[in-house]
């Protein structure tokens, strides 16, 4: 064996192989064991290695983990509470609208919820090239609530608006569908620069929300901003931070439950707490299919819903990238393009059982923020949750004894955490090139304007307000238009730093000042 380690082996000369002939070609090249021991020793070694590899337990990616029953309820609980509220928002304001008597509003309100846990199911779960398999909730979208007041202001006969509105959205969830595969394609336009800036503004377009809330449910109530419920809700997020500081492991991961526990508790001796809906509410209650009339298609507001699912089409990319990085396991093309298709398809069945077009939440990803808990499972938990309130109206009917200024308070907390991740993602997006400060400042600027400025927009017509009264949707397309613009077309100037945007093409380090090298 010395000789042997001493001795080139030439592959071109197998005549000078100082091994024996029957051992001059190995069978198998993927060690090198087979040149220097016995012919029967490199099987030996490679069913040990074999055996030891299959032996190490298969690490589960987070998002894929099965946790403990209970952790399991009560986290999907948290995050049915986080969108309860945005899901029946949508169904209250239409049914107002169409002046639904209050059995048929509760009913409405009811399929919203059932429909919401479908599209979860769809969402979280997956079926064939359906779903994302990440933690998102789906629920009724409130880009559709304008189009949908619209089409109910514009029909004579009130009880058309319904069937008028589901047809809509069977057609725009269907050629939706249709279009995922090639909506997705527009995930390489979207590296961190972008998907920084989305995220940023998907929580700051969220936080008026939960400002909102805190001011109490009804804008023209006395009470709306009273110091009542402005303290109820800074109490809540009080209590959510404290369980975030001062507790350790589940208590810590489920403190936003039990500040929404804690708040509502406290709201009681304020009267603010209205145990009405449960004592109203019946035990059980299935959405019977096409319970308000079959479907109608009008080209007018099928054009318009169509609209609208763009725009959710595009609030939910942006939603899959956000959290993807949130959960470390970044969305592909076939990931968005299958998480668009559980949208799609949830908004197609949707009408069916009475409800209205689904979109990923993105309330819901602030908690897995938060939470640190990122398993899917836990989420489609949350989708069974739905779909038993679904079914069972004085379930339903628990979560909304939750004041809305408690609701407030524990937004800051989820929403504000969006806006953190998506801060996270821009340190890592190369800031000191004076291109990418760019494009920051300017689709923030441009998402920002619709909740700074509300009415900036009201010269437009309806159908194009659709999409700029939507700041995500806006600062989105301005953030990819612009790092096509600065970073692709042309010469790019990505090698110059700057300390500021309006001092291109110089970088100062202390007292001194140098210009750099020509690109």
């Amino acid at each position: 064996m010395a000789a042997v380690s001493g001795a080139r082996v030439d592959a071109c000369a197998p005549e000078r192989s100082p091994f024996p002939p029957e051992r001059a070609r190995p069978r198998s090249r993927t060690t090198a064991y087979h040149l220097l021991e016995p012919a029967s020793e490199p099987t030996r070694l490679t069913d040990r290695r074999r055996a030891a590899v299959s032996a190490q337990p298969v690490s589960t990616h987070p998002v894929d983990e099965k946790l403990p029953a209970l952790k399991m309820a009560t986290t999907g609980l948290q995050h049915v509470a986080a969108m309860y509220a945005g899901v029946v928002a949508p169904p209250l304001i239409v049914g107002a609208a169409i002046g639904l008597s209050a059995t048929d509003l509760t009913f409405l309100t009811g399929a919203c919820l059932f429909t919401a846990g479908l599209a979860t199911f769809l969402q979280t779960l997956g079926i064939w090239k359906i779903g994302a398999r990440l933690p998102f909730v789906n629920g009724v979208t409130f880009a559709g609530v304008a189009p949908m007041t619209a089409v109910v202001a514009s029909t004579e006969d009130k009880s058309d608006a319904l069937p008028i509105i589901f047809g809509a959205v069977i057609v725009a969830g269907l050629l939706g569908f249709l279009a995922a595969p090639f909506f997705s394609k527009a995930v390489r336009f979207f590296p961190p620069v972008v998907t920084g800036t989305v995220i940023t503004l998907i929580g700051i377009s969220l936080l008026p929300v939960a400002f909102n809330w805190a001011q109490g449910p009804d804008p023209a109530a006395n009470d709306y901003g009273s110091a009542t419920n402005l303290g109820l809700a800074a109490g809540t997020l009080l209590i959510v931070l404290l369980l975030r500081r001062f507790t350790t492991g589940f208590v810590k991961q489920i403190a936003v439950l039990l500040g929404l526990v804690a708040g509502t508790l406290i709201a009681i001796p304020f009267g603010v707490t209205d145990f009405g809906p449960v004592a109203d509410a019946d035990v059980i209650g299935f959405p019977t299919p096409f319970h308000f009339g079959a479907p109608q298609f009008q080209l007018a507001a099928i054009i318009s819903l169509c609209v609208v699912m763009v725009v959710s089409m595009t609030e939910s990319t942006a939603d899959m990238l956000a959290l993807g990085e949130i959960v470390e396991r970044p969305a592909d093309e076939k990931t968005i393009a299958a998480g668009l298709r559980a949208d799609t398809l949830g908004s197609a069945i949707s009408p069916l059982f009475n409800g209205f077009m689904c979109s990923a939440f993105a309330q819901n990803i602030g908690l897995v923020a938060m939470t640190k808990i990122r398993s899917r499972y836990v989420v489609a938990v949350g989708g069974g949750f739905l779909v038993l309130m679904g079914l069972c109206p004085m379930a339903a009917s628990l979560i909304a004894v939750v004041p809305r200024p408690v609701l407030g308070g524990a937004g800051v907390v989820l929403f504000g955490s969006v806006a953190a991740s998506g801060i996270q993602t821009l340190v890592r997006a190369g800031l000191d090139k004076d291109n990418n400060v760019l494009i920051v400042a300017v689709s923030l600027a441009v998402g920002i304007v619709p909740i700074t400025a509300p009415d900036f927009y009201h010269a437009f017509p309806e159908t194009v307000r659709i999409v700029l009264d939507s700041g995500i949707s806006t600062g989105c397309v301005a953030a990819v238009a612009l790092n096509l613009v600065f970073n692709h077309l042309g010469k790019g100037r990505d090698a110059q730093d700057v300390t500021h945007p309006m001092e291109a093409g110089e970088e100062i380090t202390g007292s001194a000042t140098r210009a750099p090298a020509t690109p």
